[in-house]
């Protein structure tokens, strides 16, 4: 079963909702208030907000906003940009960074033909995506629908695009869009299903779990350095034991690990 579509937005207003800016990051909100000065949209998406929903602490806060990185880099003297697959802005506050992402496209080609393309490998995988779009298509674009909830500096509501409320009270761990697609499009996605589903106590929808069981093999594209960073996500978030457990019958499943052939 895919994310459910929802051409409006479920909206959570204020008094709706347990967010507090008393519990967002103090760096977070100055991010998202001087881009709400300078006439940009912004809102803080993602774990943060999924976190903040569940009554836990967040270990980071990420913004998404209609500023093009240029934009963002101008209005903070403390920012510079990174990526060259997704160009992020990181506004650095002592040890904190606060990453900011511009709203991507859901997809297709833009209608300028000089505008950047999304550039993918035959087998489908991501490289370069830096089309932009409006918050209904970021929603999209993202991997989970429990981290497509957006918290709107604006109105202080939480938006929801692709029915990450239900699969949060459900304790749902769901794909959004064609499972298969979004694996191919970056298989480090499977290592997050898992890791998700262990660090929050969640279980993996069928259609999202499934084609961890074939599709292992495109983590041998993934360079080694992404591969060590996800590793260390997986067994240093504070659930290591169930991640372990989780993740060795995954891992097992999709052919990451292959015992030795005298095992």
């Amino acid at each position: 079963m895919e994310a459910i579509s929802i051409s409006q937005p479920t909206i959570i207003p204020r008094p709706e909702h347990n967010i507090s800016r008393a519990h967002i990051s103090p760096n977070a909100v100055k991010v998202l208030y001087r881009l709400r000065e300078a006439g940009f949209r912004a809102c803080l998406v993602g774990g943060g907000v999924r976190d903040l929903l569940l009554g836990r602490e967040p270990k980071d806060f990420d913004v998404v906003t209609d500023a093009r990185p240029e934009q963002v880099y101008k209005l903070f003297r403390n920012c510079r940009l990174i990526g060259r697959r997704f160009r992020l802005a990181h506004v650095q506050f002592a040890q904190e960074i606060i990453e900011v992402a511009t709203f991507r496209a859901r997809g297709g080609d833009p209608e300028d033909d000089d505008s950047p393309t999304v550039e993918r490998t035959a087998d489908g995988r991501i490289l370069s995506d830096n089309v932009y779009g409006g918050i209904e298509d970021d929603a999209w674009r993202r991997d989970f629908t429990i981290n497509a909830l957006y918290y709107d500096i604006d109105n202080f509501a939480v938006l929801d695009y692709v029915g990450g409320l239900v699969d949060l009270k459900a304790g749902l761990i769901r794909l959004i869009g064609d499972p298969v697609q979004r694996y191919q499009e970056d298989p480090v996605r499977m290592l997050r299903a898992v890791r998700f589903a262990a660090k929050l106590g969640f279980r993996l929808d069928p259609a999202t779990e499934a084609p961890l069981h074939q599709l292992g093999h495109l983590l041998e594209q993934i360079p080694p350095a992404r591969l060590f960073d996800e590793i260390l996500k997986l067994f240093l978030g504070g659930s290591a034991v169930q991640t372990f457990e989780l993740y060795g019958i995954a891992a097992c499943s999709v052919g990451f690990f292959q015992p030795p052939n005298n095992a």
